[in-house]
């Protein structure tokens, strides 16, 4: 089992399949060694994971959100390297859009959701720049949608 594989299990995490594009565009694409994914939405198996930070989620709903962003990103990353983790080099750079109110400041500790999943499931691979941003709203009423750039090698 490859080690990225495993530390998912240890955390009793099983990828889901690499959700589908809801609208004209691709959900990566690979320039050189850069994969950009495109933003992943707050889901679970129950569905989507909708509310507005500040209002009606906490930050630790929101952050668990953003982990559920970042499933799916390792989903979408798992796809385009066609399955073969040898092929990643690290995590670049996150850009996680927040569902929230105009008082609410902690961004940065809802996106930690995404960013310390990564970094458990990577370790030092996992270590990445970051944007943490308010919204006024997202699609479909999501708490928290992610974007991200990796590195292959």
């Amino acid at each position: 089992m490859h080690p990225i594989e495993k530390r998912l299990a240890d955390l009793g995490v099983t990828l889901p399949d690499a959700p589908a594009p809801a609208a004209n565009y691709v959900p990566f694409v690979q320039v050189g060694n850069l994969v950009h994914i495109s933003g992943q939405i707050s889901q679970n198996e129950a569905g989507l994971i909708k509310g507005k930070l500040g209002e009606d989620l906490s930050f630790e709903q929101g952050a668990e959100a953003a982990k559920r962003c970042a499933i799916s990103l390792l989903a979408q990353l798992k796809k385009a390297v066609g399955g073969d983790w040898d092929r990643l080099d690290r995590a670049v750079k996150l850009v996680g859009f927040v569902n929230s109110t105009p008082d609410f400041t902690d961004q940065p500790k809802v996106i930690n959701g995404a960013s310390d999943f990564l970094v458990a499931v990577l370790g030092n691979a996992g270590r990445h720049a970051r944007s943490a941003v308010s919204a006024a709203s997202l699609p479909l009423g999501v708490a928290v949608e992610i974007e991200a750039i990796f590195a292959l090698k």
